[in-house]
């Protein structure tokens, strides 16, 4: 390939963003040659204006559902190999070199980021200790680490599930049948802000909760539901 960061495209799901887009935007600008694409579920605020502002790629899904975002963001995909990121989420400055390097390792099928969380809080070195045990033993990474793997691979396997949640998880577990699961040794940024509005002991169990939930074959409706009710508890 000629220049491998072409084949690159990030995408990114978003709803009601204003008050964060514009740094995330800002960060890929730095880098023209990487496609990036924003899939809007139908925001009702400024989001929409701001990236189209921004002159990267917007395309607006009749769903609101992170599942559909992403499949669609993925369809009109140029780029051979997809990452999927969060609007929150940061990755390090030379993440095509790092992702292009991960591809070419052994029974690769798909790879994602350490995890970093943007606050000072020793509480959240723990936390981040904790996702990169999950990552590591289980092979399961989420979403908020920013998912790569090829189109190709992404296809074989249809994609992610129509579901309304826990769609990076079932991904993950598809993707294990046919191939390694890798983590960089390299972290991506994330926002602590989901952490610091529900606190990080009901962040954590409601993780879990859903985990079990998944698990235990609980209807994805019922388990958004749930998942719905439970952050709303205060």
């Amino acid at each position: 390939m000629e220049n491998q960061k072409q084949n690159i495209t990030i995408i990114i799901p978003v709803i009601n963003e204003e008050k964060i887009i514009k740094n995330i935007l800002n960060y890929l600008l730095k880098y023209p040659s990487i496609e990036a694409i924003f899939v809007d579920g139908g925001s009702q605020d400024n989001t929409i204006d701001i990236i189209k502002k921004s002159g990267l790629k917007l395309i607006c899904s009749p769903i609101l559902c992170r599942s559909s975002q992403m499949n669609l963001g993925a369809k009109e995909a140029k780029g051979d190999i997809l990452l999927f990121l969060h609007g929150d989420t940061f990755l390090p400055e030379n993440f095509p070199q790092i992702i292009i390097k991960t591809i070419e390792k052994k029974d690769f099928v798909a790879g994602a980021f350490q995890l970093k969380i943007d606050s000072p809080k020793k509480v959240f070195r723990w936390l981040e200790c904790l996702v990169k045990w999950r990552s590591h033993f289980f092979a399961l990474p989420y979403g908020d680490q920013g998912i790569f793997l090829t189109k190709q691979q992404f296809e074989m396997v249809n994609g992610f599930e129509d579901l309304v949640i826990m769609e990076d998880f079932a991904l993950m577990k598809k993707l294990k049948k046919i191939g390694k699961i890798y983590l960089t040794s390299e972290a991506v940024t994330t926002s602590a802000r989901r952490w610091e509005k529900l606190g990080i002991l009901k962040t954590t169990m409601i993780n879990q909760i859903m985990i079990i939930g998944y698990y235990l074959g609980i209807e994805n409706q019922k388990l958004a539901n749930i998942y719905r009710k439970i952050k709303s508890v205060k």
